[in-house]
């Protein structure tokens, strides 16, 4: 009896010794999984997307179109886009990385088209908006990111073609629109019809002028593309050494096994109790079954 007593105890102790390595492991990997997450913080926040009437920065390349009409032809059409990366980085020296920053981007010929600097010390943000010569994109993009701590970066690139095309379409309309009526300005007519053909010559105008300025970015003096920085202040974070990870899972694992080693030893003796009292239940009824008999 005494060697199956010892044979079940030490089944049984192989059991919670797995289940305690099973615990440890556990809690090691996610020490690691955790820790990742958190460092990362959430930088999905585009503080550049709440900012209305932000500077567009257009770019050209040549596009090379060959068609059948009569002769075989090759002709060259400059192919609009925008181009935009965004960059989101911290740092804990952030007055040293703000100067590092605006000299890297003078060093490229950008230019900062839009600065908003928000906080206290200690919880300062740098946001700017870069326009840069599309050669130089690729070249200031990676620079920047030689900066604080890089926590994100996107590169978007956009076809504007068919925009460009369309607003040059407009202005071919609103110009002969303007003529006709500049035309009709010239003939005799009554003075209310004068007044109102002024005012209606007045709003073609300023459309005119609006669509201008639009297709003003369009230019190719003014083609950028666009880099969206933003800078937060913040401590450096510490890499978590090996023996702190295994300190950590094991005061965990420690913890939580005596709470389920507990709980599965009262559990346990309750369902004892429990079998013993639905035993001792049955031996009375059966006292009673013979005693009626």
């Amino acid at each position: 009896m005494t060697s199956t007593f010892k044979t079940r105890f030490w089944k049984t102790s192989k059991w919670f010794v797995l289940l305690f390595i099973l615990l440890f492991i556990f809690r090691f990997i996610y020490g690691f999984v955790a820790t990742d997450t958190t460092t990362q913080g959430d930088y999905s926040d585009n503080f550049f997307n709440s900012i209305d009437n932000l500077r567009k920065n257009y770019a050209s390349e040549k596009m090379i179109i060959k068609g059948d009409v009569q002769a075989s032809s090759t002709m060259a059409s400059n192919q609009k886009f925008e181009k935009t990366a965004s960059i989101k980085s911290k740092t804990s020296e952030f007055e040293k990385d703000e100067k590092t920053l605006k000299a890297r981007a003078k060093s490229y010929n950008a230019v900062i088209q839009y600065e908003q600097n928000l906080g206290q010390k200690g919880n300062r943000q740098i946001h700017l908006l870069i326009g840069v010569n599309p050669t130089l994109f690729d070249s200031l993009y990676v620079a920047l990111q030689k900066i604080g701590t890089i926590k994100a970066t996107e590169i978007t690139k956009v076809d504007k073609t068919n925009e460009y095309r369309q607003l040059n379409a407009k202005k071919t309309s609103i110009e002969k629109t303007l003529q006709n009526l500049n035309d009709l300005k010239s003939k005799g007519g009554q003075i209310a019809d004068f007044v109102a053909l002024n005012d209606k010559i007045l709003e073609i105008e300023e459309k005119a002028q609006e669509l201008g300025v639009e297709l003003g970015n369009f230019d190719t003096e003014n083609e950028f593309c666009t880099v969206k920085l933003s800078m937060y202040e913040g401590a450096t974070e510490k890499n978590i050494s090996l023996f702190q990870r295994i300190k950590v899972a094991l005061e965990w694992t420690i913890k939580y096994f005596a709470l389920l080693t507990v709980t599965i030893f009262v559990v346990s003796l309750s369902i004892f109790v429990f079998l013993l009292i639905v035993d001792k239940l049955k031996i009375i009824s059966t006292i009673t079954n013979k005693l009626n008999q």
